[in-house]
């Protein structure tokens, strides 16, 4: 395993991982844009752009995008979120010039107009779809209240209105202004030799326009709320609750990460054995999520609606003890085993390590080998455990609740 980095000319990164010892080569373009970089005016755009970008380029039709990656046996996607705008391609090796040259086109995507008008219709038919997704409306409003005036609160997908008044042209200024080479890092994993890859990047990706686009990165201060939003044929209640955790290039970030797996993963946490195992609730969880800036403690509770009251002290008492008394070396040891097989099992494919790849160096400009991940994962103490805690204590400091209840009291 070996690592490499390079920027163009013009400022483009080029990071690459490469081995001999897998079978497979992947590529990504990891683009530093999503909601966050988002004004009011042109909400979801990030996430519509997306699918625009493979309705083709100058040079590929929409036809040809998906003929040629079936012809090579691709597997490709793409996918957006609050900060990061990522398209990859999983291939053979034989393939990895034939899928760069067409992953590198449509970064430069024509956006015809015609296009534009006829995917609006998908993106608006798709936020319908998730609506009805209770779930799914919880995660969004809970966002929404907990980053209030911070961009971080911004909808991924927009609204029916943002997306029916967007225009062609704001689209393209969009792009224009975010897909610029600093804030886009091109990734390769697996099975590759560093030369071709610069050769490639040069060949396709060398014409590309400079740019740094801003980013409004403070940490958020939310000052937190309730909010009910009821909905009378759901089955059952599931509410959404959100307080502060490290934000991505603080250290403590994994013994946050492996917190979250003692306390709520969805298997042999404590919330399952005090929540879920005895069947209180369908689902009690508590996830870390870091964020450019910020963090956040996420926890989703589904339940019968008569229970959620109840089920919710439950989660609480569970927190207050964690935050009192810490955790045992057993239960650190338990998450560390699990968090270290995630890691090794994600890493035998060279497209679980381009996620990783891409992500270090977008959020803390650093590789991470990983050996790196697995020695700071052991390296994790109760007291590490206890700092973290001191500094970010488990509980809510917004709730949103989806269901048919009318009021949590």
């Amino acid at each position: 395993m070996s690592f490499h980095e390079h920027h163009l000319d013009n400022g483009l990164p080029v990071i690459a991982e490469l081995s001999d010892e897998v079978h497979s080569s992947a590529v990504g373009f990891f683009v530093r844009t999503g909601s966050r970089d988002e004004t009011p005016e042109i909400a979801g755009v990030s996430h519509f752009l997306e699918h625009m970008v493979f309705k083709g380029t100058a040079k590929y039709s929409a036809d040809d995008v998906n003929r040629i990656f079936d012809e090579i046996g691709a597997k490709y996607n793409a996918s957006t979120s609050e900060e990061v705008t990522l398209f990859y391609a999983a291939v053979l090796p034989e393939y990895l010039p034939r899928a760069f040259e067409l992953l590198a086109s449509l970064m430069q995507p024509t956006l015809r107009a015609d296009d534009f008008d006829m995917e609006k219709q998908v993106i608006l038919e798709e936020i319908l779809m998730y609506e009805d997704m209770p779930s799914f409306t919880a995660y969004e409003k809970v966002m929404s209240a907990h980053f209030a005036d911070h961009p971080l609160g911004n909808s991924i997908l927009g609204t029916q209105e943002s997306i029916s008044e967007l225009t062609v042209e704001q689209m393209r200024s969009y792009h224009a202004s975010r897909y610029q080479t600093a804030n886009i890092t091109l990734a390769v994993a697996g099975r590759a030799a560093w030369d071709e890859v610069l050769r490639l990047a040069e060949r396709h990706c060398s014409d590309w326009p400079q740019g740094i686009p801003d980013r409004r990165t403070d940490e958020a201060q939310p000052e937190g709320q309730i909010a009910i939003f009821p909905r009378e044929n759901s089955l059952q209640q599931h509410v959404m609750q959100l307080a502060v955790a490290p934000p991505a290039t603080n250290d403590l970030r994994y013994a946050a990460d492996l917190l979250s797996v003692i306390v709520g993963d969805d298997s042999g946490s404590r919330l399952y054995w005090e929540v879920v195992d005895p069947g209180y609730a369908e689902a009690a969880e508590i996830g870390y999520n870091e964020y450019d800036g910020s963090g956040t403690w996420m926890s989703y509770l589904s339940c019968e609606p008569e229970d959620t009251l109840t089920n919710l002290g439950r989660m609480q008492s569970v927190f207050e003890r964690v935050n009192q008394d810490g955790v045992s070396e057993e239960e650190i040891e338990q998450a560390r085993n699990k968090a270290l097989s995630r890691i090794v099992l994600r890493s035998e494919r060279p497209m679980g390590r381009l996620a990783s790849l891409g992500s270090n160096w977008v959020y803390r400009n650093e590789y991470r080998s990983v050996t790196d991940d697995l020695e700071a994962y052991r390296a994790i103490t109760p007291d590490d455990i206890t700092s973290l805690l001191k500094q970010y204590p488990l509980g809510q400091t917004t709730t949103v609740a989806v269901g048919p209840l009318e009021a949590l009291v």
